[in-house]
């Protein structure tokens, strides 16, 4: 098994240019510069059509199964990364820390989220086709950079971006696993329909599981204080903090009795 991933591994760093973390730095202002028409596109056309706005597709993939492989790559790419052992940096402790904290959020959302998925919305495959293709490449991007590239010193995790970066990932890790589970428990068993979820954040946003995973990948950036990291932040609130109030909007229109101090994404203010 060693002596497989070895020759896959080798077969794919040889493909790659020769000054490869020149590469992960471009990846970085590519997605940056994607965040862009990717934030304009949510807002004014219109949001990805999965969930609540799936629209009828020729080919559709089961939900749960579809979640799993989607989100697979942003799990296994880094770990793959390193156990291939071309990890350079693995060996000290602030790129450890990091990197678990970026494939223990991938483990719960590929293995854990997918089996905890009730029924759903089947996904149209050109959905799970462009979730796919941008969990390989984060997870190219993030892995490689802290398994090879990113040097910190030996203080960093007692420096107060670290420590700061880290208690915002916590925080927002646990508000997006308990706006998931909210949702999960909207409906009793045999119900259909939409619910009002309550509690939580969701007393003062609409999108509490968005704004959770916000906080999560800012905290992340800040800990990282990296390129590569702050990018995915930026994209990441470019891509559903629009769709946290698009579902702002739908809920207004459905519910009558939808409390109006609720803002759609930040609390108080958006």
């Amino acid at each position: 098994m060693s002596e497989m991933l070895e020759t896959v591994t080798s077969f794919l760093y040889n493909m790659l240019p020769s000054n490869e973390e020149a590469l992960v730095g471009r990846l970085a202002y590519v997605m940056l510069g994607l965040s862009v028409p990717v934030f304009f596109i949510t807002v004014f056309v219109k949001v990805a059509e999965y969930g609540r706005y799936t629209v009828k597709s020729s080919w559709e993939l089961p939900a749960r199964t579809a979640w799993l492989f989607q989100e697979l790559p942003s799990f296994a790419v880094p770990v793959i990364l390193v156990l291939s052992g071309r990890a350079g940096r693995m060996t000290q402790l602030p790129n450890q820390v990091l990197m678990a904290m970026f494939v223990a959020h991938y483990f719960q959302r590929t293995f854990i989220f997918s089996l905890l998925i009730r029924g759903g919305k089947k996904t149209p495959f050109h959905i799970f086709r462009d979730a796919f293709v941008f969990c390989t490449y984060n997870g190219y991007m993030q892995g490689r950079y802290l398994a090879e590239f990113a040097h910190y010193p030996d203080t960093w995790l007692a420096d107060t971006r670290c420590i700061v970066g880290i208690g915002m990932f916590l925080v927002g890790m646990a508000i997006n696993l308990h706006a998931d589970h909210v949702l999960r428990n909207l409906r009793k068993p045999g119900e259909t329909g939409y619910k009002i979820p309550q509690g939580g954040m969701f007393t003062y946003v609409s999108g509490a599981n968005f704004f959770g995973e916000i906080v999560e990948w800012t905290g992340f950036a800040i800990a990282c204080w990296s390129l590569p990291a702050a990018a995915f932040a930026v994209f990441t609130a470019s891509n559903i903090g629009p769709r946290a109030y698009r579902h702002h909007k739908w809920y207004l229109q459905k519910f009558d009795n939808y409390p109006k101090s609720r803002k759609a994404v930040i609390p108080f203010l958006i």
